[in-house]
């Protein structure tokens, strides 16, 4: 049974097919309308989510498929104590694939090992977001024309931030990547980052706290929010949750090639004010995550002889 919990299941052979079928349904939505007739998704929420659920909800609509499920733990068993191996027996009775977001890391893992669906990882505590990333990639594809060859500047919350975490795991598989971490110290990668990607691979990095010394270097910019829900101490949120905000003004000296993502929702870390400028891709990042989430799921249920 194929389940998609880091990006790293997926070989990069996979993933340019998911982007080529992605870009197929785009070109062409009505051959896929029906692909998955009389299948059914079930969501399984345990955090708030405004773009994945809805997205995954969406994809599966638009593919000629039903929904079922739970938007918060409290409307769940869970609230009665059940365990997340418990709920992804019982859901396999009901679906015939399943998407999990959870507060802990880990649990879509557990989810996958007591479960005969497949289970789509839509994000687990701080560690991991993949459909977020596939995402990403269609878009950053779409926008440069490529995957390799390119700076890409990662800026906000990269010790909480699974969107980031996913990212450079996936974008560091393909040559000719160069990062530059952009934070402050209290919010810097995890070291497990460096050590076990970064590092390992030998891909070259920078970390830096200035955003405006990166910003004529990079080919995309990937802006994050710093997040409330991560932390534990609230003096530390407010000291640090407006350390980097995108302006115009900061653009000046960009290149006119920049990719502005950030995998939303914004809170005041890019101001509406770069919205229309045409290097601002977050929307098309939302719509485009619609696509790719359709191509994963077609692409599991056939795995899985669905």
């Amino acid at each position: 049974m194929r389940h998609l919990i880091g990006i790293e299941d997926f070989s990069n052979e996979e993933i340019d097919s998911l982007i080529a079928t992605a870009e197929d349904i785009i070109a062409d939505p009505k051959k896929y309308s029906e692909v998955c007739h009389g299948k059914k998704l079930a969501t399984l929420f345990y955090e708030p989510s405004t773009r994945t659920r809805l997205s995954f909800e969406a994809a599966m609509m638009e593919l000629g498929g039903g929904v079922l499920g739970f938007s918060e733990a409290q409307s769940s068993s869970a609230a009665k104590g059940e365990s997340v191996a418990d709920t992804a027996k019982v859901i396999s009775c009901f679906a015939d694939i399943m998407v999990m977001r959870h507060f802990k890391e880990g649990a879509p893992m557990v989810a996958s090992l007591n479960s005969t669906i497949p289970v789509i990882n839509a994000g687990d505590g701080g560690h991991n977001h993949p459909t977020q990333t596939l995402a990403d990639l269609l878009t950053i594809k779409r926008e440069k024309g490529r995957l390799d060859n390119m700076v890409i500047g990662l800026c906000g919350d990269l010790k909480f931030g699974r969107t980031v975490h996913s990212l450079i795991s996936a974008m560091s598989r393909y040559t000719g990547i160069k990062f530059i971490l952009i934070s402050p110290d209290e919010l810097k990668i995890p070291s497990y980052i460096k050590d076990e990607v970064l590092d390992k691979k030998g891909i070259p990095y920078e970390e830096t706290a200035s955003l405006d010394e990166a910003m004529p270097k990079l080919d995309v910019l990937y802006m994050t929010r710093v997040q409330r829900e991560r932390f534990f101490n609230e003096q530390d949120y407010i000291r640090l949750k407006d350390s980097y905000i995108l302006t115009p003004e900061k653009l000046v000296n960009a290149k006119k090639s920049l990719s502005i993502l950030h995998p939303l929702p914004r809170v005041n870390e890019i101001s509406v004010g770069v919205d229309k400028d045409p290097r601002a891709c977050y929307f098309k990042q939302v719509l485009n995550g619609k696509y790719i989430r359709m191509a994963l799921i077609k692409f599991l249920l056939e795995e899985a002889g669905k």
